[in-house]
């Protein structure tokens, strides 16, 4: 059986909306995980690390981060990973999404595929219209590459 993390954080509650939505469109095999309980053990028979964060500072979070350094080089090595993150649409922005990707990457994992990103219609939210359906559609995606 697949052991799938959808690892998180989130800091008005819409990443977590997000990732809440992926994990339901992954099915049994996922399970949500918010960035504070992280520890490398979560690391022990993975099959898939699916991370996002909102952007921060044109950067995932602080927390988000930290996690992601945490990772031991090779750790991730035979894990299929994908990152996702929620952003307000304005003409600059950051990516945190390609940094999470990047360092997932950097850590050993398989990217299965691109950043996606999902948007909120102000810096607190909420969510834009159908941005729930679609990460929904995304985790259902995802789960297919496994």
């Amino acid at each position: 059986m697949n052991k799938v993390i959808v690892l998180y954080d989130s800091g008005f509650g819409n990443t977590k909306l997000i990732a809440e939505a992926i994990v339901d469109g992954m099915g049994d095999s996922a399970s949500l995980l918010h960035v504070s309980e992280f520890t490398k053990e979560h690391l022990n028979n993975l099959t898939a690390l699916i991370a996002g964060s909102p952007i921060n500072g044109f950067m995932p979070t602080e927390k988000m981060q930290a996690a992601l350094k945490s990772i031991p080089a090779g750790a991730l090595k035979g894990v299929k990973a994908a990152s996702f993150d929620t952003r307000m649409h304005i003409w600059i922005h950051g990516d945190a999404a390609k940094k999470i990707s990047k360092r997932l990457a950097a850590a050993g994992a398989e990217i299965i595929a691109d950043p996606a990103l999902f948007r909120v219609t102000g810096k607190e939210g909420p969510l834009a219209e159908g941005e729930i359906e679609r990460a929904k559609e995304w985790g259902r995606t995802i789960v297919k590459s496994l």
